[in-house]
């Protein structure tokens, strides 16, 4: 491996202007298909597998055109001052707002509270539901616009008008905010760690380079493959972060390698042979915990993985070609000021091209001291750590998924007002009622078959309406709804549902007919449940071929058991400090979150898979250097301090630039997007920090040599792939200048 990609990081170097060309040529072409593919449709959200969504295929099935993909608002009107929306004057204004929300010229249809008995039993509430022609995406600003006018107007009357639903959601992509902010916070800890302008540009340059092709090849995809906007989100948040680190890591080794005396050259092709190594092996991970999402066969889930993983290749691919391209067109200009003058004399020279430092000397940085501190006290270190990551990892315990809804937004918000208006004039189940399609085909009386189901589930407790069945043309197939009396989001709504799973066989013994739940609570619940079963057999699949691929890096059966116990304790930790923000409320103010509520259904499992292939990332990082140490013949202890004093500041910076690129995505206004911001930086931020830069060396330091013990067998059916650069070891090269060579001539 290692002698390949010197090979290919020499090739760079050399056919630099080739390779920049190529890839300016490839963003141009996959942009240029961006930019003029077909806007994409949103697709549906589906679930295979769980009842909540068989029962929404049968309505397809038995009620064709019924499910139709229009979007739809349902506005509100409150009555002022404890009148009732009955009173003439007020049901005038109601009935003027519906005649002009109807003049739409992408209305489909609208319905009279009065008629449909929409309005609340004390009279303060009514409410209608607009039914557009055009799915949410389809909606032109000329008929929001038109929505909004229609709401302004009917608040003149003196009525307090709010709307909810899918027609008032902004269907904009990322708004390049978040990305701004952690580009501007990466260059300042670029600039830091390397005090160069070109060396903090170059991994700058080239991350955005590999975000636009990212980016543009999923544009260009989302048509014909259906694909949300959270893919290229996540996409862009993941290529941006790890396109940085892994571009830090090979310039860091090169200006290494440039301090030891060595051609600008023959340093980028050691600089991609070995810290390219670990870029290639920590992209592996990456893109296998996020491929490995396809798993759980939640289709959004799989969409966002892969999308992420092909960001995450296309990341390591530019590292491995574009930044030795570019390192070959400024190869001075990358190192640091002090490095770039003369030096001041002959024996300097030597000692630089020596290897920088006296035989039997280290250079003493904050990794050296923090190295030498944490193996002077391993035994404090690691129970102190572990026992912090416990603490933030216990409200973990209290964990509730669920997949929250306008209630989760902020009170600022129209669409947050009227699911409020909705749940104090009707009811909180209001908000989520369940949906019961009853299967009468094989009944000798479908109606009477529908009626009995109705009258079982309308008196369980719990229960407050159930309204009349609605059949389908073949007179085979009913529909009612059944109105809870809790929140959708409530557990006593979850109990609900599943006491009316748990009644099925004696109500469809009594009916002679099947029956399902669904509607927007029961699939949340639905979902919530498949992906707590999933989760398990996720972290097996995912830790166990990271295991493997760890063994064949590291050549050593506990180092990987011991980074995937890190993971586990950091993203736990990192899951508690989840819960402790957007479940239980505690600073949940700081970060713009005004309702807390269940955690998204689809964030534990989504985060484990991110984290997971981060925290490999700096694990091989940094554990990669104190392998290479050892094999070179320094002791256990020795090899640990050597990892930290060419690796901590360098991993500090990656967490740093990772920290806040997440961070930025938590002033997202989409809510799972939010969530996944703030778990992902605290979990970089817990890894880094605690995990690899505690218990990693104090783990290493109690275990000695048998941190590198691997079983003769073993050590003879794996692969070889000299991820340490055993094979590029040589003396370094004395840099000849112009000037030199001709003195030598003469």
């Amino acid at each position: 491996m290692a002698a390949f990609l010197y090979r290919m990081g020499r090739l760079a170097f050399r056919r630099r202007l080739s390779v920049a060309l190529f890839w300016a040529a490839v963003l141009a072409a996959v942009g240029l298909a961006g930019m003029t593919a077909p806007e994409a449709e949103e697709e549906p959200f589906s679930m295979p597998g769980i009842e909540s969504q068989e029962a929404f295929d049968l309505m397809e099935e038995r009620f064709p055109g019924a499910a139709a993909d229009g979007a739809t608002a349902r506005v509100v009107f409150v009555s002022p001052n404890g009148e009732k929306v009955t009173a003439a004057e007020n049901k005038e204004a109601v009935e003027a707002a519906i005649a002009e929300l109807q003049d739409g010229t992408q209305v489909a249809s609208t319905v009279d509270p009065y008629e449909s008995g929409a309005v609340s039993e004390d009279g303060s509430t009514a409410y209608t539901t607009v039914t557009y022609k055009v799915d949410a995406a389809g909606l032109t600003d000329a008929s929001r616009s038109h929505l909004d006018e229609s709401l302004e107007h009917a608040r003149d009357s003196g009525l307090t008008v709010e709307a909810g639903g899918d027609a008032m959601e902004d269907m904009g992509g990322p708004s390049g905010t978040a990305e701004a902010i952690g580009i501007s916070v990466a260059a300042v800890v670029l600039l830091i760690t390397f005090g160069s302008l070109a060396a903090a540009g170059i991994p700058l340059l080239t991350a955005l380079i590999g975000v636009g092709i990212s980016l543009f090849a999923i544009t260009a995809l989302a048509g014909p493959l259906g694909l949300a906007d959270t893919t290229s989100t996540v996409a862009i948040m993941l290529g941006l972060a790890v396109g940085i680190d892994y571009a830090l890591f090979i310039v860091s080794r090169y200006r290494e390698e440039r301090a030891k005396g060595r051609t600008p050259e023959e340093a980028v092709a050691l600089a991609t042979g070995t810290a390219g190594s670990a870029v290639v092996f920590a992209g592996l991970t990456v893109v296998i915990a996020l491929a490995g999402l396809s798993v759980v066969g939640i289709p959004m889930l799989t969409e966002m993985g892969l999308g992420a993983a092909g960001a995450v290749v296309v990341g390591v691919v530019i590292a491995l070609t574009l930044v030795p391209a570019f390192l070959g067109f400024w190869p001075d200009a990358i190192l640091p000021r002090k490095d770039r003058k003369d030096r001041k004399d002959r024996k300097d020279r030597k000692d630089r091209r020596a290897g920088g430092t006296p035989r039997g000397t280290r250079k003493v940085n904050g990794g050296t001291r923090w190295a030498s501190f944490v193996l002077r006290r391993p035994l404090p270190v690691l129970l102190a750590a572990v026992a912090g990551l416990g603490a933030l990892a216990l409200p973990m315990t209290d964990l509730q998924l669920g997949m929250p809804g306008d209630e989760a937004k902020s009170t600022e918000t129209t669409q947050r007002r009227a699911y409020d208006a909705l749940a104090e004039g009707f009811g909180p189940g209001f908000n989520g009622p369940l949906t019961v399609v009853v299967d009468a085909k094989d009944a000798d009386d479908p109606k009477a078959a529908a009626e009995t189901v109705s009258e079982r589930i309308g008196g369980t407790e719990g229960v407050v309406s159930v309204s009349p069945a609605q059949f389908n043309e073949s007179g085979d197939t009913a529909v009612f709804s059944v109105v809870p009396a809790t929140a959708p989001t409530g557990q006593e709504t979850k109990d609900l549902v599943n006491t009316i799973r748990g009644d099925r066989p004696g109500i469809e013994s009594a009916a002679g007919a099947t029956f399902e739940v669904t509607g927007t609570t029961a699939m949340n619940i639905d979902v919530s449940e498949k992906v707590q079963s999933a989760l398990v057999p996720y972290l097996l699949v995912v830790v166990g071929l990271a295991v493997i691929l760890l063994l064949v890096v590291f050549r050593s059966v506990l180092v990987p058991l011991k980074a995937a116990v890190g993971f586990l304790l950091s993203v736990l930790a990192s899951l508690g400090a989840v819960v402790v923000v957007f479940q239980q409320g505690h600073g949940a103010d700081l970060l713009g979150v005004e309702t807390t509520g269940p955690i998204m259904s689809l964030m534990p499992i989504f985060l484990v898979g991110i984290v997971f292939g981060l925290a490999m990332d700096y694990e091989v990082f940094l554990v990669s250097r104190m392998r290479e140490a050892y094999v070179r013949g320094e002791r256990p202890a020795q090899a640990v301090t050597s990892g930290f004093e060419h690796s901590a500041q360098v991993v500090v910076a990656a967490a740093l630039i990772m920290i806040a690129v997440f961070s930025g995505f938590i002033g997202d206004s989409d809510a799972m997007i939010k969530m996944i911001g703030f778990g992902l930086a605290s979990a970089v931020l817990l890894d880094a920090f605690v995990v690899r830069m505690a218990i990693v060396p104090a783990v290493l330091a109690l275990l000695g040599e048998r941190a590198w013990w691997l079983p003769k067998w073993l050590d003879r059916i794996l692969p070889r792939v000299d991820v340490e650069g055993e094979a590029l070891a040589r003396p370094a090269e004395p840099e000849t200048r112009p000037a030199e060579k001709d003195l030598t001539r003469a």
